[in-house]
């Protein structure tokens, strides 16, 4: 039967939607812009910060354990324990006290609270970042003296401590992350010419604090090491989060086109494509609310089937007429119904139901259900790009968001081995899959790039991108947009620890070009492109596992695939 839509309530306007509350100026009383996207950006990063921080830890306790510099470090602690006098015992009790608890907790709450009181400010933006730096530094050193049990070294201790493992040293941790933050907050702030030389000085205080734990035989020099680098993480993870461009937003939105006739006035039949292992009946009638309010009344609910995730669902919506498809699942739906859908004009609205959903992030839709279908509903449509692709086992389909060869591929793979962790954690399971995948080999392979000459290349991963915002608003591939009728492609090679850090901190700010650097992202973009692998490699299309292979071509389709966008002032 129809679903009755419901009456207006007294005092709404005209067009249903419900006010805005304002404050008693009259002014709209609302969150920053932005503000849950930079949550789960920090919240992302910081599962990959406790991974790759517990990964060096195992690494130095275990397989360099009796390798140099780990075999020199008994030997620098026991040289500072000779060379301790009265004088510099005073001074490393007064570095040492730099970077205790009540030290840090103490000028965190001083520098936050004069922040907001000061006239001129408050700076709520600049508050968050000093606090969320110090406080997600103290987190991952807690995870990460749970995971890792290192001893203390073997000489005389001038300070008591608690029985937490040597690695990391928290002291440094948090002294690089209150005085670290304090000198980004100078620099980025204070317009005095003496504001290079404060901070200066506030970030030569973790060194002191790292010292003064060594002279005192507290640490291990790798323990306190691996503070400096934990304090540094969390402060370019909360400040690319917070600070980059000025202001908290979410990554660039699709480029501003035409706007087109509101969804909510596409006539005629609309068939609903769901999950039934993810969309469960109340979530149906959710649905069905939200359809009704906006004029579609006698939805048809499709269900996949695991033999069919949702191309066979959506041909079948098109033969019946269907003048709206609603697709309702993870990445693997909404890709098989874009494949069916490519070049048939009629709309797609995505609805996240499943772990990734990186389409669904990436046209800047809410990742609730009900909210991201009245969101694209109250949207526009908006043409978008789709990628063709196949290989050596794999037959041509489309995608919408990443295809990818090597680590990805793997760590999606390794995931999928494991349903049960996937389906408690989410995403995070891919991250957790990261270190099997990692052991693996790097590849060699051959790519053209429009016909041109094959370029000889070894990478740990290759990805190539219609969109390239990842979960937590990390922009892997900073300028993919899905309708510039590009594609891009990103290669990563990094070697070891120090090439993952250079590479991390190359993706986050964006630096990277088309040239092969030692270990740098190397970024192309292409209509169509040509790969070729020495060897089986694993692949993914927007997520799901492929098989493996040693040929693949990609190409852009333009425009093949209409989308319903939220608006933009929306």
């Amino acid at each position: 039967m129809p679903t009755a839509v419901p009456e207006r309530s007294a005092g709404l306007p005209e067009d249903g939607t419900r006010p805005v509350r304002t404050t008693s100026t009259g002014r709209p009383r609302k969150l920053p812009r932005g503000v849950a996207r930079a949550a789960a950006s920090i919240g992302a990063l910081a599962v990959c910060q406790a991974v790759l921080m517990i990964g060096i830890g195992f690494l130095i306790t275990g397989p360099a354990k009796h390798v140099w510099p780990m075999t020199a470090e008994d030997g620098v602690n026991r040289g500072l324990e000779r060379l301790r006098t009265s004088t510099l015992t005073t001074l490393s009790s007064i570095g040492s006290q730099l970077g205790n608890t009540g030290t840090v907790i103490g000028v965190t709450l001083a520098a936050c609270l004069a922040l907001i009181f000061i006239p001129r400010l408050p700076m709520w933006r600049q508050v968050s970042f000093l606090a969320l730096g110090v406080a997600l530094q103290s987190l991952v050193f807690l995870v990460i003296t749970i995971a890792v049990d290192r001893q203390r070294p073997d000489v005389h201790r001038l300070d008591g401590s608690l029985p937490t493992s040597s690695y990391t040293s928290g002291h440094t941790g948090a002294a690089t992350a209150v005085y670290g933050g304090l000198a980004v907050l100078v620099l980025s702030r204070v317009r005095s010419p003496w504001r290079r030389v404060l901070a200066a000085l506030l970030l030569l205080l973790p060194v002191f604090v790292a010292l003064s734990r060594l002279y005192r035989g507290m640490h291990h020099p790798t323990d306190v090491a691996g503070g400096m680098i934990n304090g540094a993480l969390s402060l370019l993870i909360v400040g690319h989060a917070l600070l980059r461009d000025g202001r908290v937003s979410a990554p660039a939105a699709l480029p501003e086109a035409p706007q087109a006739a509101p969804a909510e006035s596409l006539p005629g039949r609309v068939s609903v494509v769901v999950n039934p292992t993810t969309v469960d009946e109340s979530a149906r009638d959710e649905l069905r609310r939200v359809l009704a309010q906006h004029g579609h009344h006698e939805p048809v609910f499709i269900e996949t089937t695991a033999a069919d995730p949702g191309g066979g669902q959506t041909a079948r919506a098109l033969a019946e007429g269907a003048e709206l498809v609603v697709v309702c699942g993870g990445d693997g739906t909404v890709r098989a119904a874009a494949d069916r859908l490519a070049g048939s004009g009629v709309p797609l609205a995505v609805v996240p139901f499943g772990t990734g959903n990186l389409l669904a992030r990436n046209l800047g839709l809410p990742l609730t259900p009900a909210e991201a279908l009245d969101a694209a509903l109250g949207g526009a449509p908006r043409v978008i790009d789709l990628a063709r692709v196949e290989g050596d086992g794999l037959a041509a389909t489309h995608f919408a968001v990443m295809s990818g060869v090597g680590l990805d591929a793997a760590m999606m793979k390794h995931a999928e081995e494991h349903d049960r962790a996937k389906a408690t954690l989410g995403w995070p399971a891919y991250v957790l899959a990261a270190p099997k995948a990692m052991r693996g080999p790097r590849m060699n392979l051959s790519v053209r790039l429009d016909g041109g000459q094959p370029l000889r290349r070894k990478a740990r991963m290759v990805l190539v991108g219609n969109t390239g915002e990842l979960q937590g608003g990390l922009r892997l591939i900073p300028d993919a947009t899905p309708d510039d009728g590009v594609l891009d492609l990103l290669i990563l090679d990094p070697r070891g620890a120090g090439g993952w850090l250079r590479t991390v901190s190359a993706l986050l700010h964006r630096k990277g070009d088309g040239r092969q650097g030692a270990g740098q992202p190397e970024f192309h973009t292409f209509r169509r492109a040509e790969f070729t692998f020495d060897a089986p490699e694993p692949r993914e299309i927007d997520g799901d596992p492929v098989g493996t292979g040693t040929r693949l071509s990609v190409e852009v389709v333009p425009g093949a695939l209409t989308v319903l966008v939220p608006n933009r002032e929306s």
